[in-house]
């Protein structure tokens, strides 16, 4: 089964390029796609010279909208979603994340950082599923109303569909992963504020079910 690799960015420049070499670096993979959605920096031109294929949106769509037009993009049968601020990414991690999928096992694996910082490893532990790395059926993601509307809540659009409808859903353990955090991009009170919009998408999609 093929695989694309669909990661939205957005101002991104400087984590792009390293994660897009490794992914590259797995058999499974088709090809790496990068959702530039509404950049301002340079995100695109250094994730397209690290080897992917890069979508330029003139507009912020936001995490559900970028993902929707990764998807719309691919012709692979399974997507693997990453996010494109990752710290300290490898193969194995990819490989771990793809092959509860490719060999039907999971309908969705669910990456889960360990080990990686205090922050982000208790974030996990306390909402496990908003993590952005995940691999899935394609077609699954097509039962999911307004995905592109869903913006910051969409993991929780995705994993809510598939506890619904009771499929098999694979947690993989992605030792000494993690990402940079919002108040390190934006400074403390930019990221506070970004943090808090992004709780509030994800409240959004809670209460819808």
């Amino acid at each position: 089964m093929s695989v694309t690799a669909v990661i939205p960015a957005y101002n991104e420049q400087f984590t792009i390029a390293s994660i897009v070499k490794i992914v590259r670096q797995v058999p499974f993979i088709k090809e790496v796609l990068v959702v530039c959605d509404g950049c301002i920096d340079n995100t695109g031109t250094v994730a397209q010279e690290a080897g992917a294929r890069v979508i330029h949106l003139p507009n912020n769509l936001g995490k559900g909208g970028a993902m929707m037009m990764g998807i719309c993009n691919s012709d692979s049968e399974i997507i693997l979603f990453l996010d494109a601020d990752l710290i300290g990414l490898k193969v194995k991690h990819v490989v771990d994340l793809i092959e509860p999928v490719v060999l039907g096992q999971a309908v969705m694996s669910v990456g889960l950082f360990g080990k990686g910082r205090f922050a982000t490893d208790l974030a996990q532990v306390i909402a496990p599923y908003l993590s952005g790395q995940r691999a899935m059926y394609k077609k699954l993601l097509f039962e999911i109303n307004d995905l592109d509307m869903t913006r910051f809540g969409v993991e929780i659009a995705l994993t809510n569909l598939v506890k619904t409808k009771n499929y098999p859903i694979a947690e993989v353990p992605l030792k000494d992963l993690t990402h940079v955090m919002k108040e390190e991009k934006l400074g403390f009170i930019k990221g506070v504020g970004a943090r808090m919009r992004m709780y509030w998408e994800i409240a959004k999609c809670y209460a819808r079910g």
